[in-house]
């Protein structure tokens, strides 16, 4: 009896998760059609017609009779182009013109042209973590074989044609595996650096603690003074991503619009979207949720210029990942959950014309009404959760007419910022601006006089429970970065002084 059901593994995306699809295609009599059941959205219901010209292109035939392909579960939505290549293994495996053997065993996804080219998808990464869990082979198109073999102990093999995969079922042709890039652990080094900015110096130091502690950070001054300068050194700074963060980081890109380039492995993530983007843009949407800025910044840097000049609803929607780490976007049908525990980078102007207190300058003419009204665009719970945030005052004309070689010093706060950062991965194996209520208590003790002085300064300050911690955090970073085990009298003032609203504002 001639074989008329055939039963292939591929993967659907969700979130950044892949969960399993099972093609089964049935060939049956009856007038030629050709259907897809399973939850198929648009471009799934399209692949009827790639795949039966790939099929016809690749030199087989392609069967005249009543083809059913069900995506199973099917409750799970399906979306893209990455069903094309079982759906059209399934046909050729239900017709007999291909072997079986291998197919429970292995996992197949690609998007196919009407020639029977294989091109690339979106979110491999995720697939392939999922098959190395399940034990599986990965058969995809060559497009994104660097992609996958990122993961390791799992066998990947790639294909440029429909026709290349159809020969290794067969056994007439073996296809090539996919082999990590020797390349892929080389980071490049950054192209600004500390050293390229002049003066500053207590800016430069809040930015090495920043690092340090994995600490958010907010700069205050006038145009011109080097905030966005400072800001875009700050990937020189950070210690390198762990093995479990790169892939946790890659995942999200691969997902993403932007998508994942192995060149960026292991790299920081640096994203600084334009003031205008929306509530959606920051924190990821759409009818399939996908990941916004703060998951894209996973692991790296948010750096948001302008802070005020955000709208007020995308700023707010920043306090819930600040606080967990994490961002869930709900919809009518469909709910993701995407991971975003970023270190935020802010600027701002003191005023709406930029140079209120700027002492080297008299253009500043904004009411103390106007003053109010712009940085009230900023919310108190948001500024609560910024751990830092310090004033950036004009360059004086002496300092910048410097000589850059003589100016350019010997910077090993890179090398402080790595040893810092392993000393908290030892202690509580996440970096100081991650503890809890709790594990602050454990980590952050304080003696009798460092307790008399930080009541004095909250009371003075007025701050609140969630500043108080902040600044005990930041003081637990200064302490680290000395490599001190007790928080000193010293460290705490530090950290307070790096708080310049609360002075003002207090």
């Amino acid at each position: 009896m001639t074989q008329t059901l055939a039963t292939l593994q591929t993967r659907a995306r969700d979130g950044i998760n892949a969960p399993p699809v099972q093609v089964e295609v049935h060939l049956s009599a009856g007038l030629p059609a050709f259907t897809i059941v399973g939850l198929p959205e648009t471009a799934v219901r399209e692949s009827r017609d790639r795949v039966r010209s790939a099929i016809i292109n690749s030199g087989f035939e392609f069967p005249m009779r009543r083809i059913t392909v069900n995506l199973a579960p099917a409750d799970l939505p399906k979306d893209g182009g990455r069903y094309d290549l079982p759906i059209a293994l399934g046909i050729l495996a239900a017709g007999a013109q291909i072997r079986s053997e291998l197919l429970p065993v292995t996992e197949f996804i690609g998007e196919l042209a009407l020639s029977g080219e294989l091109r690339k998808v979106q979110g491999v990464l995720p697939v392939a973590l999922a098959c190395q869990q399940a034990d599986h082979r990965l058969i995809l198109p060559s497009g994104n074989a660097r992609e996958a073999a990122l993961v390791e102990d799992l066998q990947v093999q790639h294909a440029q044609h429909l026709l290349q995969v159809c020969q290794h079922l067969n056994g007439l042709q073996a296809l090539p595996e996919a082999k990590p890039d020797k390349h892929s652990e080389n980071i490049k080094p950054a192209a600004i650096n500390l050293n390229h900015v002049k003066g500053q110096q207590q800016a430069k130091r809040a930015l090495q603690i920043a690092a340090a502690g994995g600490h958010n950070l907010l700069m205050i001054g006038p145009p011109g003074t080097g905030k966005t300068l400072l800001a875009q050194c700050m990937p020189s700074l950070l210690p390198r991503m762990s093995a479990r963060e790169a892939m946790q980081t890659a995942s999200i890109h691969s997902i993403s619009q932007c998508g994942f380039h192995a060149e960026s492995w292991r790299q920081r993530p640096f994203r600084s979207p334009h003031h205008s983007s929306s509530g959606i843009a920051l924190v990821g949407g759409g009818g399939h949720p996908r990941p916004g800025e703060v998951s894209l910044a996973h692991n790296g840097v948010l750096f948001l210029d302008e802070l005020p000049e955000f709208e007020r609803k995308a700023l707010e929607a920043l306090r819930e990942p600040l606080e967990n780490g994490q961002i869930t976007i709900s919809r009518a049908g469909h709910q993701a959950s995407f991971p975003a525990r970023f270190q935020l980078l802010a600027a701002m102007n003191p005023c709406p014309c930029g140079y209120a207190g700027d002492t080297q300058s008299n253009r500043c003419h904004c009411s103390q009404e106007q003053i109010h009204r712009y940085r009230m665009r900023i919310s108190g719970p948001l500024l609560d959760r910024i751990d830092l945030h310090i004033d950036v005052p004009r360059v004086d004309a002496d300092v910048l007419l410097e000589n850059s070689e003589q100016a350019a010093k010997a910077d090993n706060s890179a090398q402080q910022i790595a040893e810092s950062h392993a000393r908290q991965l030892q202690r509580q194996e996440k970096n100081n601006a991650s503890l809890s209520a709790a594990e602050i208590d454990q980590y952050c003790a304080l003696n009798d006089s460092e307790r008399n002085f930080i009541r004095q300064a909250m009371r003075k300050l007025q701050l609140s429970a969630r500043a108080y911690h902040r600044i005990l955090k930041v003081a637990r970073t200064l302490a680290d970065f000395e490599a001190v085990e007790q928080i000193q009298h010293k460290h705490l003032a530090e950290a307070i002084g790096f708080r310049c609203l609360d002075r003002q504002f207090s």
